[in-house]
């Protein structure tokens, strides 16, 4: 168990648990005057550390700037599921990609978990990591859908065995009787300290030979035969830029803004339950969630406390009262939990793009991004630093399944895209209550 310690300023973590319980996180130097390297890349979350990290260890000169702190983003507010497969349905791109596309999609949606096992036993990071996952039904239709996934996974070749719950059975690992089965993964879906994954990665990039700058904010971007990155007080002169800001880089690349947009989601964690309500809330320590579009998910940390997320919203905007929010939702779930008080709140911000499959790419022949995980991105973060790093060494086979994938841009400009979308998603958010 980690030690609380508390952010002093607005500049570090936020007040969420992980922060209160992170490792070491380096305290890496401010970027002052100019650096030359062969690859810098922005952004110091998943995306941006795994992929200094596959690039390190490759032997190429990295450079990686952070606007705060590592890991200070959706990667350290996230709910720590560590969850197969890419995107939300990759045979939407059938005609672009091949039926040889879709299944290597498919077969990155089981790499992408195992990236993490092999990660954190090479590196010994500490971070929490267990296996078992319960993907829980509300409602008939629901169990459809299980089932369906059962005779998708087995017709593609996937690798774990997953068991589908009844009413009765799915209580042996999510103790709620709001659910009316479910479908447990036992070895391929987990959980973790996300935060400090990201920081032992984040280490070990360092001990391959990477550099990091923290509160080093990228305020600019010149183009060219070689890339520059401007900060407050320096610059970084790279070959290759690697674009990892995800939600949190703002307009600074105006077309990357265009084809995605910040969401909110939010998470509470309890007061220490102590060892038997924690038993019996969930008695086989998975990670769990439900299916809807605005979807509620949850799970045990080692001290016994509940973590619980969700109230999506595609406005990006967080209600004021969203902890007392959430806390009634979680009640809905655990009534034992009346008289349980809640220590943590925090929100966060996932990039979403309209058809909510990661967006991996050029801009130039020397810039890079990715972006856009729809809440979905502990495991598939980890699998395109991969491709990405792949594809600078020679080997594009991969990277270029995602880049023929072509990526809407959000209507209404700047301004109307954000409420235009969260109006559309209204209609989705509806069909959760049919």
């Amino acid at each position: 168990m980690f030690g609380l310690k508390f952010p002093e300023n607005n500049r570090e973590h936020t007040d969420s648990y992980y922060a209160a319980t992170s490792m070491d996180g380096g305290d890496y130097p401010v970027l002052q005057g100019d650096v030359d390297t062969d690859i810098v890349i922005l952004g110091g979350g998943f995306s941006g550390v795994n992929t200094a990290l596959e690039l390190s260890e490759r032997g190429y000169s990295v450079v990686l700037l952070e606007a705060n702190r590592i890991a200070w983003g959706a990667t350290g507010r996230n709910g720590g599921q560590v969850i197969g497969g890419i995107g939300h349905d990759a045979t939407q791109f059938r005609n672009s990609i091949g039926d040889e596309g879709v299944q290597a999609v498919h077969d990155m949606g089981i790499e992408c978990v195992e990236i993490i096992r092999e990660r954190v036993g090479k590196y010994e990071i500490d971070c929490d990591l267990r296996w078992g996952y319960c993907d829980v039904a509300l409602k008939r239709r629901h169990l459809g859908w299980l089932e369906n996934t059962i005779k998708e996974q087995e017709s593609l070749a996937y690798p774990h065995q997953l068991q589908l719950l009844d009413q009765d059975s799915v209580k042996e690992f999510v103790g709620s009787d709001a659910y009316l089965g479910g479908l447990y993964n036992a070895t391929g879906a987990g959980h973790v300290h996300p935060m400090n994954l990201c920081l032992g990665e984040a280490k070990a990039a360092v001990s391959s030979g990477a550099q990091i700058f923290e509160q080093s904010a990228v305020v600019s971007i010149q183009q060219g035969d070689r890339v520059k990155l401007f900060t407050d007080s320096g610059s970084v002169n790279a070959a290759r830029v690697i674009l990892c800001g995800n939600a949190y880089m703002g307009e600074l690349v105006p077309q990357l803004a265009q084809q995605m947009l910040p969401a909110s989601t939010c998470i509470v964690v309890t007061e220490p339950l102590g060892e038997v309500l924690a038993s019996k809330i969930m008695p086989a320590d998975v990670a769990a969630s439900d299916p809807r579009t605005a979807l509620d998910y949850f799970r045990m940390t080692p001290d016994r406390r509940l973590l619980f997320g969700g109230l999506s919203n595609y406005t990006g905007l967080v209600p004021n009262n969203y902890s007392q929010v959430m806390r009634r939702k979680m009640l809905k779930i655990f009534p034992e939990l009346e008289s349980v008080g809640i220590e943590f709140a925090w929100d966060g911000q996932m990039g979403i793009g309209i058809n909510r499959m990661p967006q991996l790419g050029k801009l130039a022949d020397n810039i890079y991004f990715m972006q856009a995980y729809a809440g979905h991105g502990v495991a598939p973060t980890h699998m395109m630093a991969r491709i990405t790093a792949e594809a600078i060494a020679g080997d594009s086979e991969r990277f270029n399944i995602f880049a023929r994938m072509g990526h809407r841009t959000f209507p209404g400009g700047r301004y109307l895209r954000r409420p235009g979308f969260a109006v559309g998603m209204l209609f989705y958010k509806a069909l959760d209550y049919i």
